[in-house]
């Protein structure tokens, strides 16, 4: 089953209320509340359209904005083209299984073709069995752990 009437585009300045409650969804289904400074931060840097900044997607269906990706193109030492990290991927719970997440993702995958990019890369935590069987389907699991020391 698939959603009519789906568009995935590129943030807009109006987007801001939408992104910031989708958005918001998507930290509270990970448990992570971040202060204003930070919605504020990223706000400007996806809207800057400076190089080498996050970029982000909206996905709407009949006009309703029901979920977001962030991208961010980097340099990599094992590629010779930028890298594309797929930071956050987030579907409207009453639209999941609808093929929102994997809407997202295949933009992300156009985008980053356009952009010449090498590979897409995202991570996803351990217990979001829904979001794996998604991803198994459409890209390859790396045998990576993910470690992180927060400074």
């Amino acid at each position: 089953m698939t959603a009519s009437g789906l568009e995935i585009r590129p943030l807009e300045q109006g987007d801001e209320q939408h992104w910031r409650r989708l958005w918001k969804d998507y930290l509270a289904f990970y448990k992570t509340e971040l202060p204003e400074t930070i919605y504020a931060l990223t706000w400007q840097r996806l809207m800057s359209g400076l190089p080498h900044e996050y970029q982000g997607l909206l996905a709407l269906v009949d006009g309703r904005p029901v979920g977001l990706a962030h991208i961010l193109f980097h340099r990599s030492c094992w590629l010779e083209n930028n890298a594309c990290y797929l930071q956050d991927l987030y579907a409207d719970p009453e639209v999941r299984g609808l093929g929102i997440g994997r809407a997202l993702i295949e933009a992300v995958y156009a985008r980053a073709r356009a952009e010449g990019a090498g590979e897409v890369h995202w991570e996803t935590q351990s217990f979001n069995h829904t979001a794996q069987r998604l991803y198994d389907r459409i890209a390859d699991k790396t045998p990576f752990i993910v470690y992180q020391k927060t400074l």
